[in-house]
Order: C-alpha cells, then sequence, then structure tokens
C-alpha cells in the first residue's frame, strides 16, 4: 500500500507552490522597501554599490526567516480554499478521505519547513553580522570610558568589565568566562582587580586575581596570582567599545552561555531568555498555523482570493502583535520568560484544535 496518494501529491505540489511564493516574495518586498528608504543614508556613508547589495544578500536569510510561519499559513489557506472553491474537497469526502487524512501533506510539508526554520535560525545570525560588517554598522562612537558591560569573544569566551578606560588602556575588575566540554577542554573563571594592555606586545596583563578551573561538577582548582597574561585576550581596548552583539547576532549555544554567564553575575537576563525560547517557538509556529489555517479556509466556499489574503494578513498581524507583546511581558519579569515565547503558539494553537475538531469530515 503507498502512503502518498495521487491526492497527496496534488495538496503537497500546490501547497508547496504557494510556499515558495510566498517565502520568496515577501522578503524581497520588504527588501525593496527597506533599500528605498536606507538608500540616502547609505551612500552618504560612502558606501558602494558591491557593499549594498552584498548586505541585502546576507539579509535575505533573516527576511526569510521571520516569514515562514506566515508562508505557511498563505500556503494552508490558499490550497485548502481553493479544494473547498473547486468542489475538491466535496469530492474527496464522498471518496472516503476525510479532512484529516487530506491534511497530511500539509503537515507534512510544515514538518519539513519548521526543520528548515531550525537551520536556518543558526544561520541568521552569521549572516546578520556579515551585513552589519558591509554597512559598517555596530559600532559605538570612540569613547573614553565605558561600564559595566559584557563582550562576547571568541572561543566561547564572555569578558564582564565594571570599567573600561581606553586612553589609559585599564579595566577595572575583569571576569573571563569560558565554557568547557570536559577535562580536556575544562571550563574556567578568572577574575582580576585590574588589567593593562601593552601596545608593544598588544597583549593585556591581569593583576591581583583568581584562576578557577573546573574540569568537572565535582572539582574545582583555584590559583591566585599577583600578574598574568592572558593570550586569548587579544581585543585591543577601542575593539572593546564595539556594540555588543544583539541576541538576533547568538546562535542557540552561544545564547545560552551568555545566560548562564549573565546569571552568574547577578544581571537581568529575562530578554536573552526570550529570545532563546523564540528559536524554538518561532520554527514550532510553523506546525501549530496548519491547525489554525486549514479549518478556517473551509469556513466558506465563496470568499475566492480576497478572503485567503484577509485571513493571512489578518492572522499573520495578530500573531506578531501577540509576541512583541509577550515579549515585553517577558523581558519585563511578569511572566516567566520561557513561557512568554509560547504563549502566542499556545493561544493559536488551542483554537486551532477546537475549529480542526468542529471542521465537517
Amino acid at each position: 500500500m503507498r502512503i502518498l496518494r495521487p491526492l497527496d501529491r496534488y495538496v503537497a505540489t500546490e501547497f508547496t507552490k504557494i510556499f515558495i511564493t510566498t517565502a520568496l516574495g515577501f522578503p524581497l518586498l520588504v527588501i525593496v522597501i527597506d533599500l528605498t528608504d536606507r538608500l540616502g543614508k547609505y551612500l552618504n556613508r560612502h558606501l558602494t554599490p558591491e557593499q549594498i547589495a552584498m548586505a541585502y544578500v546576507y539579509w535575505f536569510p533573516e527576511s526569510i526567516y521571520m516569514v515562514l510561519p506566515a508562508a505557511v499559513l498563505f500556503a494552508t489557506v490558499f490550497t485548502i480554499g481553493s479544494l473547498t472553491r473547486h468542489s475538491e474537497l466535496t469530492a474527496a469526502k464522498a471518496s472516503g478521505i476525510s479532512f484529516y487524512r487530506l491534511l497530511v501533506p500539509i503537515f507534512g510539508g510544515a514538518a519539513i519547513v519548521m526543520l528548515f526554520a531550525f537551520a536556518l535560525g543558526e544561520l541568521v545570525p552569521i549572516s546578520d553580522i556579515k551585513r552589519n560588517e558591509l554597512l559598517e554598522e555596530g559600532r559605538y562612537k570612540p569613547g573614553n570610558e565605558r561600564y559595566n558591560f559584557a563582550y562576547s569573544a571568541p572561543k566561547g569566551r564572555v569578558y564582564k568589565i565594571a570599567a573600561l578606560n581606553v586612553e589609559r588602556r585599564l579595566i577595572d575588575n575583569l571576569e573571563v568566562e569560558r565554557r568547557g566540554r570536559g577535562p580536556d577542554y575544562p571550563t574556567y573563571l578568572l577574575a582580576a582587580r585590574t588589567a593593562n594592555y601593552d601596545t608593544t606586545h598588544k597583549r593585556w596583563t591581569l593583576k591581583a586575581g583568581d584562576l578557577h578551573i573546573l574540569p568537572d561538577s565535582t572539582r574545582n582548582y583555584a590559583i591566585q596570582f599577583d600578574s598574568v597574561r592572558d593570550a586569548d585576550f587579544l581585543e585591543a581596548p577601542i575593539d572593546l567599545t564595539s556594540a555588543p552583539k544583539s541576541p538576533e547576532q547568538m546562535g542557540f549555544r552561544e545564547l545560552r552561555r551568555f545566560i548562564r554567564s549573565l546569571e552568574r553575575s547577578g544581571a537581568d537576563s529575562n530578554e536573552i531568555k526570550v529570545e532563546l525560547s523564540l528559536k524554538i517557538a518561532i520554527p514550532v509556529a510553523c506546525v501549530i498555523i496548519v491547525f489554525f489555517g486549514a479549518p478556517l479556509a473551509t469556513s466558506t466556499q465563496r470568499g475566492g482570493t480576497a478572503f485567503g489574503i484577509g485571513v493571512s494578513l489578518a492572522t499573520t498581524i495578530i500573531y506578531l502583535m501577540l509576541i512583541q507583546l509577550t515579549k515585553a511581558i517577558g523581558e519585563g519579569g511578569a511572566i516567566p520568560p520561557y513561557l512568554a515565547a509560547w504563549i502566542p503558539n499556545m493561544i493559536f494553537g488551542a483554537i486551532g484544535v477546537v475549529l480542526l475538531a468542529r471542521v465537517r469530515t
């Protein structure tokens, strides 16, 4: 017995065509609008056409990532709506194929999109950094001092700095954390009262501190030092004035590591926790949105294209508004941040299950 029937292939083909059109069309429209609005600013920076063009190429993954749930919704509504208007849904039911069975290829397509979204979510931070470099964005205006900040460095290291004086090349109260993988590459925590930058050797000298090496959860080797040079601390003072990575520029593992570092330092990590949860919640929404969109598409047989567009746009707008609302509430600490990211999915999922249960099969 074949799992995929001709009707399954037909539904999957229609879903795929609409999904690809929407997933590529919306980002292109956003890029054209953004370029029209910002072209003058980019030209004032004396950016070349090649830089601007490549910057938008690097922006494309992020644009597609944010539109994936909406693209799945459009594909679901228009596929089911078309089957309904042309009486193909009625014919399928008359042949003994239930509405739920008809949705199998759509759920399968949404599951593939979800996996694609997980992978794309790890690519977006890399492309976003490259885009900012091309557009020469993301740097603070040079200043002599900066206070109470964290800096995400290569090799999984995080610096927490109480005070930085660029002119004097001096750091007060420095903490360096590196998350390890075991005894061969242990976690360590380093704290120094001060650090001075040597412009000749281009190295920092850390003074009056402690180094804690943690090969596993049961061992902690502590070393006190008067003065030491950190071979991996290569950033010059001016480099530390660079704008820190935003949560959108961090991958899933990097965000988790950064959250642990912030919690150890006593800083507020609610915003980062919400962003971490959204990296899972948004891809999962690609499947949940099918529960909501499929029954809505059968609610009228005469709505046509205008009905499909209206339902899809209204649902997308409401979903995005809910994300922003619950995100702000979660960042403020009114509700657990991990829960805040999932509330829109929970609401749409619950409504979708109720609507799906009421559909005549």
